[in-house]
């Protein structure tokens, strides 16, 4: 992706952050654009970023296709008239694989913005992520799931 692409991306997103399309503002977000691109330009690194870029994006997805599939999972278990015989809530230890803040903090981050999950605490080691969960059946299935979808992806972006 070139900078010009970039830039012009990033006077869109702009646009999309202050809420106004017209003329003047993408203008005035592609000259910002422009002189942040010129200011890092020696730490453009071309083909890490756009790497970096869509592994971002493949944990957006997966954050947002997360976030859809657990918002219906726990609608329907509030709408159904047999609530409490289907509600199981408990705790599980899910055993890190990330290490730095930052991973560990944006898992953390992920699992509690999903509905009918709650992080909870994080052991002294840095070892172990402590969960809430609405429902929770087999442990090591839900401990499985975190790890191949959130865990992995959040490791893919930082490393």
């Amino acid at each position: 992706m070139t900078r010009v692409l970039i830039a012009i991306a990033l006077a869109v997103l702009w646009a999309a952050i202050t809420g106004t399309f017209t003329l003047p503002n993408l203008l005035f977000g592609l000259a910002l654009a422009l002189v942040a691109l010129m200011l890092l330009r020696d730490r453009h690194e071309s083909p890490r970023l756009v790497a970096k870029t869509w592994r971002v994006l493949g944990l957006t997805g997966v954050f947002i296709y997360e976030l859809f599939l657990s918002a219906f999972k726990v609608a329907w278990l509030v709408v159904t008239p047999d609530m409490k015989r289907r509600l199981a809530p408990g705790f599980i230890a899910f055993p890190l694989t990330a290490r730095s803040d930052a991973e560990i903090t944006l898992l953390a981050n992920l699992i509690t913005l999903t509905p009918g999950t709650l992080s909870v605490d994080v052991s002294d080691d840095r070892s172990t992520l402590y969960i809430h969960a609405i429902t929770v059946g087999d442990k090591q299935a839900l401990i499985a799931d975190i790890a191949r979808s959130f865990e992995a992806r959040v490791i893919e972006v930082f490393r």
